[in-house]
């Protein structure tokens, strides 16, 4: 067995010692820990087989198992959280479990599509990379597929064995648990695509207190519901990677906030979300040779990756939680106002969009805020081609919310368009006072759909009062 392969063997079967929290009590839990902290300092022999087992590649250089330390004591943490807070025991335990037998599958596929026969075959001492790459190829989908469906049923069966050690009915849970483990696992694989797979601590973290949230949340919909969903997202998600509008890692961000958006909002708001998606998508192919021409075309062929993704869909997935909140009654806001904070996020994201992948194409662009000439793909530079298309683009959004949602009538959709252009204005700005100097295009997009959403929410509030 790979070097790689028995070290994650071996942090599985201590995620599993999680179990110890509510099967003894936390007391002995912490002798556990205490325990298995100390034979991490003591175990020093680079040469060792317990320091091989256990090592990750940079614990070598130190000569101590850093990476065994730094998971046990992020365990600890969430177990703290568990013990003292409101975060439920089974959250804490799905989460450890999750990444301990998750990393372990992720491991085994990548050895076995390494050799393409068998896991035992791959040196111990061949380099390995410690990181999920955008690579468009069959093994790094297998990988991230094993991870997170592993992950996932791991997750799910540490939940159920927290509520069946406490002597809680599992049946009413189901679908909070469904939910939890799918979202915990597509999260935990992004975030293994951003970070060193030693840096499953921080993961183990982030998917812990994600969780908590969505577990105060809890969804309203059944399990075979949350299977459909899940069925949905993961298809289209798919089919956005096949199309090459969507790198790996923007796939799995796709889908994760997809899931989010059905299960904590509707339908409705998916259809909304992904409507973005695919049409934002698709125009990065619009004259894409005229794109890599003129120098301004998307990387990867065009495909999303997950910055691209959050920076447009990170304000309305806050928005989704938020309503989620406001409707469960953990915040006192309208639950409207997040509605139409989410329409006019997604507004402003189809709108600079689409502004810019149709304007790029043309060779007369002006500088927004002296109206200069300026070269074509200039952060700033717009053209009344793009302005049309990103008034088309928020047209769109504020059409689909005018049908899918009853709350929004004709003036509520003339308010989505107006936010969509705002927040398009906004990000034009930007791009040209402050993007290169000091913010990158993420952050950009990150501020502009803000500003949509919040001019949107804000137009909202005197109709409402009035209404």
């Amino acid at each position: 067995m790979t070097s790689p392969v028995r070290r994650a063997g071996v942090f599985a079967a201590l995620s599993t010692l999680s179990l110890a929290v509510p099967l003894a009590g936390p007391a002995i839990a912490t002798g556990v820990a205490a325990v298995v902290l100390l034979g991490a300092f003591l175990v020093t022999d680079v040469t060792g087989p317990a320091f091989e087992a256990l090592a990750y590649p940079g614990d070598y250089e130190d000569g101590r198992l850093y990476g065994l330390i730094t998971f046990v004591l992020s365990a600890v943490v969430l177990g703290l959280l568990a013990v003292g807070s409101s975060m439920p025991l089974s959250v804490f335990v799905g989460t450890v479990v999750l990444v301990g037998y998750g990393n372990l599958a992720e491991r085994l596929v990548r050895a076995r599509t390494a050799t393409g026969t068998d896991a035992d075959s791959e040196t111990e001492t061949e380099t390995e990379t410690d990181t999920n790459t955008d690579s468009d190829t069959d093994n790094e989908i297998a990988a991230v597929t094993g991870f997170c469906l592993v992950a996932t049923v791991a997750a799910v069966a540490g939940q159920a064995a927290v509520y069946a050690l406490t002597n809680v009915p599992i049946e009413p849970r189901l679908p909070t648990i469904l939910f939890l483990a799918a979202s915990g696992a597509l999260l935990a694989a992004l975030l293994r695509d951003a970070f060193l797979i030693y840096d499953d601590p921080v993961v183990m973290l982030s998917v812990g207190l994600l969780l908590w949230l969505l577990a105060e949340l809890g969804p309203e919909l059944g399990a075979i519901e949350i299977v459909g969903a899940l069925a949905v997202t993961v298809a289209l998600g798919y089919v956005s990677y096949a199309l090459d509008t969507a790198s790996i890692a923007g796939m799995i961000t796709g889908i994760l906030l997809g899931l989010l958006t059905v299960v904590l909002g509707d339908y409705n708001w998916f259809v909304v979300l992904i409507a973005f998606f695919g049409i934002g998508g698709l125009s990065t192919k619009f004259r894409y040779t005229r794109k890599e021409e003129l120098g301004v075309a998307e990387e990867n062929n065009g495909a999303r990756g997950s910055g691209n993704v959050l920076g447009n869909a990170a304000v309305a997935i806050a928005a989704v939680l938020g309503y989620a909140a406001s409707s469960t009654a953990l915040l006192s806001i309208s639950a409207e106002l997040f509605l139409f904070a989410f329409a006019g996020s997604v507004a402003t994201a189809m709108s600079d969009t689409l502004s810019s992948e149709v304007g790029s194409v043309f060779e007369t662009p002006r500088l927004i805020t002296t109206l200069e000439p300026v070269d074509p793909g200039t952060d700033g530079g717009v053209t009344w081609q793009g302005e049309v298309a990103g008034l088309l683009g928020a047209a769109i959004v504020a059409g689909l919310s005018y049908v899918l949602f009853p709350v929004v009538d004709p003036i509520g959709a003339v308010i989505i368009v107006a936010a969509g252009v705002a927040g398009m204005t906004v990000d034009s700005l930007l791009g040209a006072t402050l993007e290169g100097s000091v913010l990158g295009n993420q952050g950009v997009n990150f501020l502009a759909t803000l500003a949509g959403a919040l001019v949107c929410a804000l137009l909202m509030i005197p109709i409402a009062v009035l209404g």
